[in-house]
């Protein structure tokens, strides 16, 4: 539960994506006055309109809510959202560059903007509320100073990362397990954090800006590395007959492990883990560290995408020809997100082996038609599937679920099935005559026993 802070502030929020769009709106539920600003006069005007350029649950709702209650509106015009604004957060994106280091161009584009047109004699506290190298709040400042000696503005700035995860992005904002805000300003830490003040219960952290800039890489880097390691313990247990759903289940009922994170599957992908974990391992070699298990963690994410070719492989033998149908394109369930999905890259490699490929997701399928045209897209899971000789589960989409697989099997040429992310009921599925293979899910008692394990010294002396 949350309620409104008894005082209100005028925001301005910088960039409209899937971060700026989402504080933008919550912050408005608050109670705030909120304007975003975006540079797409297309988006900016859709969004007038309470037409959103992205899938996230909930969050159309409340765009279209205080849009109505006057709370939000959204502009082209700096000046005009920075007039009377007491805080700007800066949500512009700052993705993946070439050489894995975070392209920072429009940060410094939105930068330049707010020292330029931030009213002469205003105060504003500028908030990083992107994900941006540790490091970057002293340069803001550094560059904010400079120019507001001409203007006499005055800025402070802020590092308050966000923790929000596609598909449930305004949950986690208006519930959050916590609030990071960090500054050398204590008094701008202060009015940050009393922006959170509805939400009640929340803990705040308050620290300097580097450690929240730090603490942002940290937590998603840690995240990756419990799915990296589940999935390669997935690997062990395919190996040796185990069920890395039961591993699991008996790891995360220790308080000191706990069970989220722990699903095995193809692998992490969106546009947060990837660039996040890289930029990271990036730092850590500009310092002069050896981040060992940030290499390790996205090599075994990079691997699970090729077992699961690999995989499909040894069960079919060649690809040319073969019919497969992909149930699953976004990186994850609740979103249309396919930046860095798993689900693609399998696509791609089949394709480029010559296998005829058909797919079908809820929400994703015109992403992924921008980014691998040559896919093609079916109008339900039932049209994909249909004279398949193998389905591919990528995606961990509930109705993939709650399909009926008596029908999927009578439809297709082969009754070979794919569960790359453990969805599905392994035993009701080879009960209807489904060749079925999970991840990590062990073989069968049919070829444990071509895995010859080798006793331990202790067990031979025994």
């Amino acid at each position: 539960m949350f309620k409104s802070p008894t005082t209100h502030s005028r925001i301005a929020v910088i960039g409209t994506n899937y971060v700026g769009l989402v504080t933008a709106a919550c912050l408005a539920r608050l109670g705030h006055t909120v304007i975003g600003v975006d540079v797409d006069a297309l988006k900016v005007g859709r969004l007038q309109r309470g037409q959103l350029p992205i899938f996230e649950p909930d969050l159309e709702d409340i765009v279209r809510e205080q849009l109505a209650a006057g709370r939000l509106r959204f502009t082209l015009d700096y000046a005009e959202a920075l007039s009377g604004a007491e805080v700007a957060f800066v949500c512009v994106g700052t993705p993946a560059g070439v050489d894995g280091e975070p392209d920072m161009r429009q940060v410094q584009s939105a930068t330049a903007s707010l020292a330029k047109l931030t009213p002469a004699g205003a105060y504003l506290v500028v908030v990083n509320k992107s994900t941006m190298p540790v490091g970057t709040g002293q340069w803001m400042q550094m560059t904010l100073n400079a120019h507001a000696r001409r203007t006499g503005a005055r800025f402070s700035v802020v590092s308050n990362p966000e923790f929000l995860r596609e598909g449930s992005a305004v949950s986690d904002f208006l519930h959050p397990d916590r609030i990071v805000v960090g500054g050398e300003d204590s008094a701008a830490v202060e009015q940050v954090a009393t922006l959170y003040a509805g939400l009640q219960s929340t803990p705040i952290v308050r620290t300097d800006t580097r450690t929240a800039e730090m603490i942002k890489y940290a937590s998603n880097a840690f995240l990756a590395t419990k799915i990296s390691f589940i999935n390669e313990m997935a690997t062990i247990c395919e190996r040796v007959g185990a069920d890395v759903k039961d591993v699991a289940q008996g790891m995360g009922l220790d308080q000191r492990i706990g069970p989220r994170f722990l699903s095995a599957g193809v692998g992490y992908g969106g546009s947060c883990f990837p660039k996040d974990v890289m930029a990271l391992e990036r730092l850590a070699t500009g310092a002069g560290v050896e981040p060992r298990v940030l290499r390790a963690v996205m090599d075994t994410n990079q691997y699970m995408r090729q077992a699961v070719v690999d995989n499909l492989r040894t069960e079919m033998q060649w690809f040319h020809g073969l019919r497969v149908g992909i149930l699953g394109l976004a990186f994850k369930a609740d979103t249309d997100d396919v930046r860095e999905s798993p689900a693609l890259d399998i696509a791609r490699t089949l394709l480029d082996e010559g296998a005829h490929v058909r797919a079908y997701d809820p929400a994703a399928m015109g992403n992924a038609a921008r980014l691998l045209p040559e896919l093609e897209l079916c109008a339900d899971a039932y049209a994909a599937v249909e004279d398949a000789d193998v389905v591919l589960v990528l995606t961990e989409w509930p109705e993939f679920k709650a399909l009926d697989y008596a029908r999927v099997h009578n439809s297709m040429r082969q009754a070979v099935l794919v569960d790359g992310r453990n969805l599905l009921d392994s035993g009701a599925l080879q009960a209807l005559g489904f060749r079925y293979r999970g991840i990590g899910r062990g073989r069968g008692p049919e070829t444990q026993a071509e895995t010859q394990l080798v006793p331990s010294r202790a067990l031979i002396a025994a």
